[in-house]
């Protein structure tokens, strides 16, 4: 008797459907006295239910059939439920422990959960973990686990595996090289987020050379299958786990990241900045792709997130001017309730873009009027240099610079010494530095901790003493000193030394051509103020070098490239 596909799939489904009514009802018949025990009966049972029934000869399902229904049946009706709660349920390591003496005939994969809730537990007192590791009950947890690891579920593996670490088990731990071992093992099956949790994991271990060994292994699974991510959460998730560890595997993650960049919210995009930000990445395609959604679609952007976005354009110096519009438009209808520290990490942001939008900048000098009492030092600070990298003059000037002045008269000689030059060579760029600020900084005492240094910190520093120093010179009349020494305001060589830009070799090879001869005029004359004359202004000729030159109108003020 021939039957058709159609005909033996019903009989397929009738034969399940039977075998599964029967389960229930013999399940439904042991419920009242379901315990501990009475579940492992109820276990055999159904187990025996689903044999006969599957051996039976008017079974029609085929081997994989049977193996099918064989591993749903471990998912479906485990017979440790009540020990899984209590697993989840302890608040103590003593009641996890406990369960071995109670007992308890724990299943491959409990005593791996056991070993996840005590990582849970001891997270916020790792003073607790070497008492734990010598118990004897922890011990035998070790043996059991070690005997049963291969029947770890793929999910229980990779947590597994951070709990031990993070438990602190020794690196020759034969339990530990066991977990680490199966893991390798079973590493393609593993899914690709579990990869990158565990290689979060091992990067902060990284000075143990297991860990290492390990780590290399699941960098190169995570390039091998980067695209096997699928949506946007999971990417920025291994972006900011992962994403630094391998150039490599930074490089896929951001072509993914162009790919699913349009499924993106605003906080997922702000995660890709500050990631970005982060790893100084200045990726210019997906800068570029974050910036156009962030202007074209109507996202609602938080506080946070206009702060953190402000952060990363200014830390990778992408400057895009709708980016910009909107964070200064939408920041302006927040600046009532700004903190002091939201203010002065938000105007760095822009005087780092170099971005001045006039009516936000006044809505934070007024807000630090307006507390000016609580203002912390460090905060009035960064918005100082940040006033002076973008030359603003906030409208209430007066009241502004004498809150600084107030602020900064008994502080300024106990702050760290380069943030003091940098205070007092901002105050001469705002054209507000008084006698005694540039006393403090002009002493001897104080300076010579950096001349001749040859470090491109202490140069800078320097640089900025010389203008402060010129500031005094010829812009404070009465100023009675002191002052730098000759020696050390004398022309440097060094700074001759610096990359010339095409447009200022452009510039020098056309002067060059129309004076016909070096001897009429000088190019790149170094002075004693700490300007280089000559890229870009009119030469001097020779009578009028250094020593003769003494302009009349205050200094110019060049900031430096990487600014405070």
């Amino acid at each position: 008797m021939e039957v058709s596909g159609g005909a033996y799939g019903d009989i397929m489904a009738a034969h399940l459907v039977k075998q599964c009514t029967c389960l229930l009802r013999e399940a439904a018949r042991l419920a009242p006295a379901m315990a501990p025990i009475g579940q492992l009966r109820l276990a055999r049972v159904a187990h025996k239910t689903l044999t006969s029934s599957a051996t039976s000869p008017s079974s029609h399902f085929s081997s994989s059939m049977m193996k099918l229904v064989d591993s749903e049946k471990v998912f479906t009706l485990y017979p440790e439920n009540h020990i899984d709660q209590l697993i989840k349920k302890a608040k103590r390591p003593e009641e996890l422990l406990e369960l071995l003496d109670a007992g308890h005939h724990l299943n491959n994969n409990q005593a791996a959960l056991i070993f996840i809730r005590l990582s849970q537990l001891l997270f916020e007192k790792p003073e607790d973990k070497a008492s734990l590791i010598q118990d004897a009950r922890f011990q035998q947890l070790l043996r059991l686990l070690n005997s049963q690891i291969s029947s770890v579920w793929h999910g229980t593996l990779p947590r597994l595996l951070r709990s031990l670490y993070a438990l602190g088990l020794p690196e020759t731990s034969k339990e530990l090289q066991s977990v680490e071992q199966e893991v390798r093992w079973r590493m393609r099956r593993l899914k690709y987020k579990h990869l990158a949790l565990l290689a979060d994991s091992c990067a902060t271990l990284s000075q143990k050379q297991h860990s290492k060994e390990l780590l290399a292994e699941l960098l190169m699974h995570l390039e091998r299958r980067w695209t096997e991510i699928e949506d946007g959460r999971t990417l920025v998730t291994i972006m900011m786990k992962v994403g630094h560890l391998s150039e490599s595997l930074m490089n896929r993650l951001e072509d993914k990241c162009l790919e699913l960049v349009e499924q993106f919210g605003p906080d997922e995009l702000r995660k890709v900045l500050v990631v970005l930000a982060a790893q100084s990445r200045r990726s210019v395609p997906l800068l570029r792709a974050v910036s156009y959604h962030l202007v074209q679609k109507p996202f609602h952007l938080t506080k946070g997130v206009l702060l953190d976005l402000a952060y990363a354009y200014g830390k990778l110096n992408f400057h895009q001017t709708q980016v910009c519009q909107r964070l200064a438009a939408d920041l302006l209808s927040l600046a009532p309730n700004l903190t002091s520290g939201e203010v002065a990490r938000c105007a760095k942001s822009f005087a780092l873009l170099k971005w001045l939008n006039l009516p936000l900048f006044e809505a934070f000098a007024q807000h630090f009027l307006n507390r000016a009492q609580d203002i912390p030092l460090p905060h009035l600070c960064s918005m100082l240099l940040a006033f002076a990298r973008l030359n603003f003059h906030p409208d209430q000037e007066d009241q502004f610079f004498s809150l600084v002045h107030e602020k900064l008269g008994s502080e300024l000689a106990g702050l760290e010494p380069a943030l003091q030059v940098d205070l007092v060579w901002a105050l001469c760029v705002l054209q507000q530095a008084q006698e005694a600020e540039l006393q403090t900084v002009l002493h001897p005492k104080f300076h010579t901790q950096f001349l001749g240094g040859e470090s491109q910190k202490d140069q800078n520093i320097f640089q900025k003493l010389l203008h402060i120093n010129a500031t005094a010179l010829l812009e404070h009349p009465e100023y009675s000193g002191p002052l730098l020494p000759a020696s050390a305001v004398a022309p440097r060589l060094s700074a001759l030394d610096r990359k010339v830009t095409p447009l200022q070799k452009e510039l020098q090879e056309t002067l060059k051509g129309l004076l016909g001869s070096t001897d009429r005029g000088s190019l790149e004359v170094a002075t004693q103020y700490g300007w280089v004359l000559g890229e870009g202004s009119p030469w001097l000729p020779e009578s009028c070098r250094v020593s003769a030159w003494a302009p009349t109108t205050p200094p110019l003020f060049i900031l430096p490239v990487g600014g405070f």
